[in-house]
């Protein structure tokens, strides 16, 4: 996939079709708006593109603001590949960058920097500064710019809840990964760089891979049955896992932390980067009396992953 950090650094993209979001998560609603996108670009025989903003603009807004991303920058571009999407326009967002009214955002990045032939936007999609553009002005601008415009409409999942970021976040938070994948159409994820850590899992006969969550969105602490998948060459290898997400009370652990222990795997993991996806939450962090407790209810947590995991799909 090419990547562009900014709308006229991709002139070779001029004419595309685009789909335009920040698409964190990259969830089903989401995908419906890059469907759209590819395939009014292949009815039209277009380039096709998508648009985004790095950093997402809350930080930007709010630089204190608790970490909430679903996919930072990194999974967020591999889950658009994963899509297909051959082309991805990364543009910085800023406060400068924020001060564009919505007539000079389509002007300067649409119109001049990328030439846009079709955009396609969600429904809730707003731009410019003060968030003053909306679908309805996008169209209008659209007209004016010589570009067409359409908004995909809410969507749901069969239960009827309409695919969001907002409830992805909440329902992670409150330890549901299960009905959080129903709606980004996959578990959800951390990866992360495996760190060197206390060591303890190992003298337990539990050793673990120990990831940092950085501008990750906290899910409920707690034991977890995951997926963890190491990539080599290019191909992810997936192995049944168990992981505690929380601060390690039974060794007095200060930071937050998710360790991994792979179920059928033995191996050095340290400095290699590791995929972590969320199937369910077992229970909440407990703090044991000593290591013989921790170590008994790791077996039980371990089995209880083995079983559940043994009902899902890889």
């Amino acid at each position: 996939m090419r990547i562009f950090r900014h709308a006229r650094a991709a002139a070779s993209e001029r004419g595309a079709v685009l789909a335009i979001g920040n698409f964190d998560g990259v969830h089903l609603g989401h995908q419906t708006v890059i469907a759209e996108a590819r395939a009014r670009a292949r009815a039209a025989g277009a380039r096709f593109a998508v648009l985004t903003f790095e950093p997402h603009p809350r930080t930007v807004f709010q630089p204190g603001t608790a970490p909430f991303r679903l996919t930072p920058f990194r999974d967020k571009a591999r889950g658009l590949a994963e899509l297909g999407v051959e082309t991805l326009i990364a543009h910085h967002f800023d406060l400068a960058f924020a001060q564009k009214s919505a007539e000079d955002f389509v002007r300067d990045i649409l119109v001049e920097g990328l030439g846009a032939r079709h955009v396609v936007v969600g429904y809730d999609f707003v731009f410019g500064n003060r968030r003053r553009g909306t679908p309805a002005s996008l169209r209008e601008l659209g007209a004016t710019n010589g570009f067409g415009v359409s908004v995909v409409d809410p969507v749901s999942s069969a239960s009827g809840a309409t695919y969001s970021s907002t409830r992805i976040r909440e329902l992670l938070v409150e330890g549901r990964p299960r009905e959080a994948a129903e709606l980004l159409g996959r578990a959800w994820e951390i990866d992360g760089r495996v760190m060197t850590g206390d060591r303890i899992g190992r003298t337990i006969g539990f050793p673990t891979a120990n990831l940092r969550l950085r501008d990750y969105l906290r899910p409920a602490p707690g034991v977890y049955a995951v997926r963890a998948g190491i990539t080599e060459a290019g191909t992810t290898r997936w192995f049944p896992a168990a992981a505690n997400l929380g601060w390690r009370p039974t060794v007095g652990g200060r930071d937050l932390r998710l360790e991994v222990h792979l179920l059928d795997w033995s191996g050095e993991l340290y400095g290699r980067r590791l995929r972590v996806a969320f199937v369910e939450h077992l229970r909440p962090e407990t703090k044991f009396s000593g290591l013989d407790a921790l170590k008994a209810q790791i077996a039980v947590d371990c089995g209880r992953a083995r079983e559940v995991l043994a009902g899902t799909s890889s």
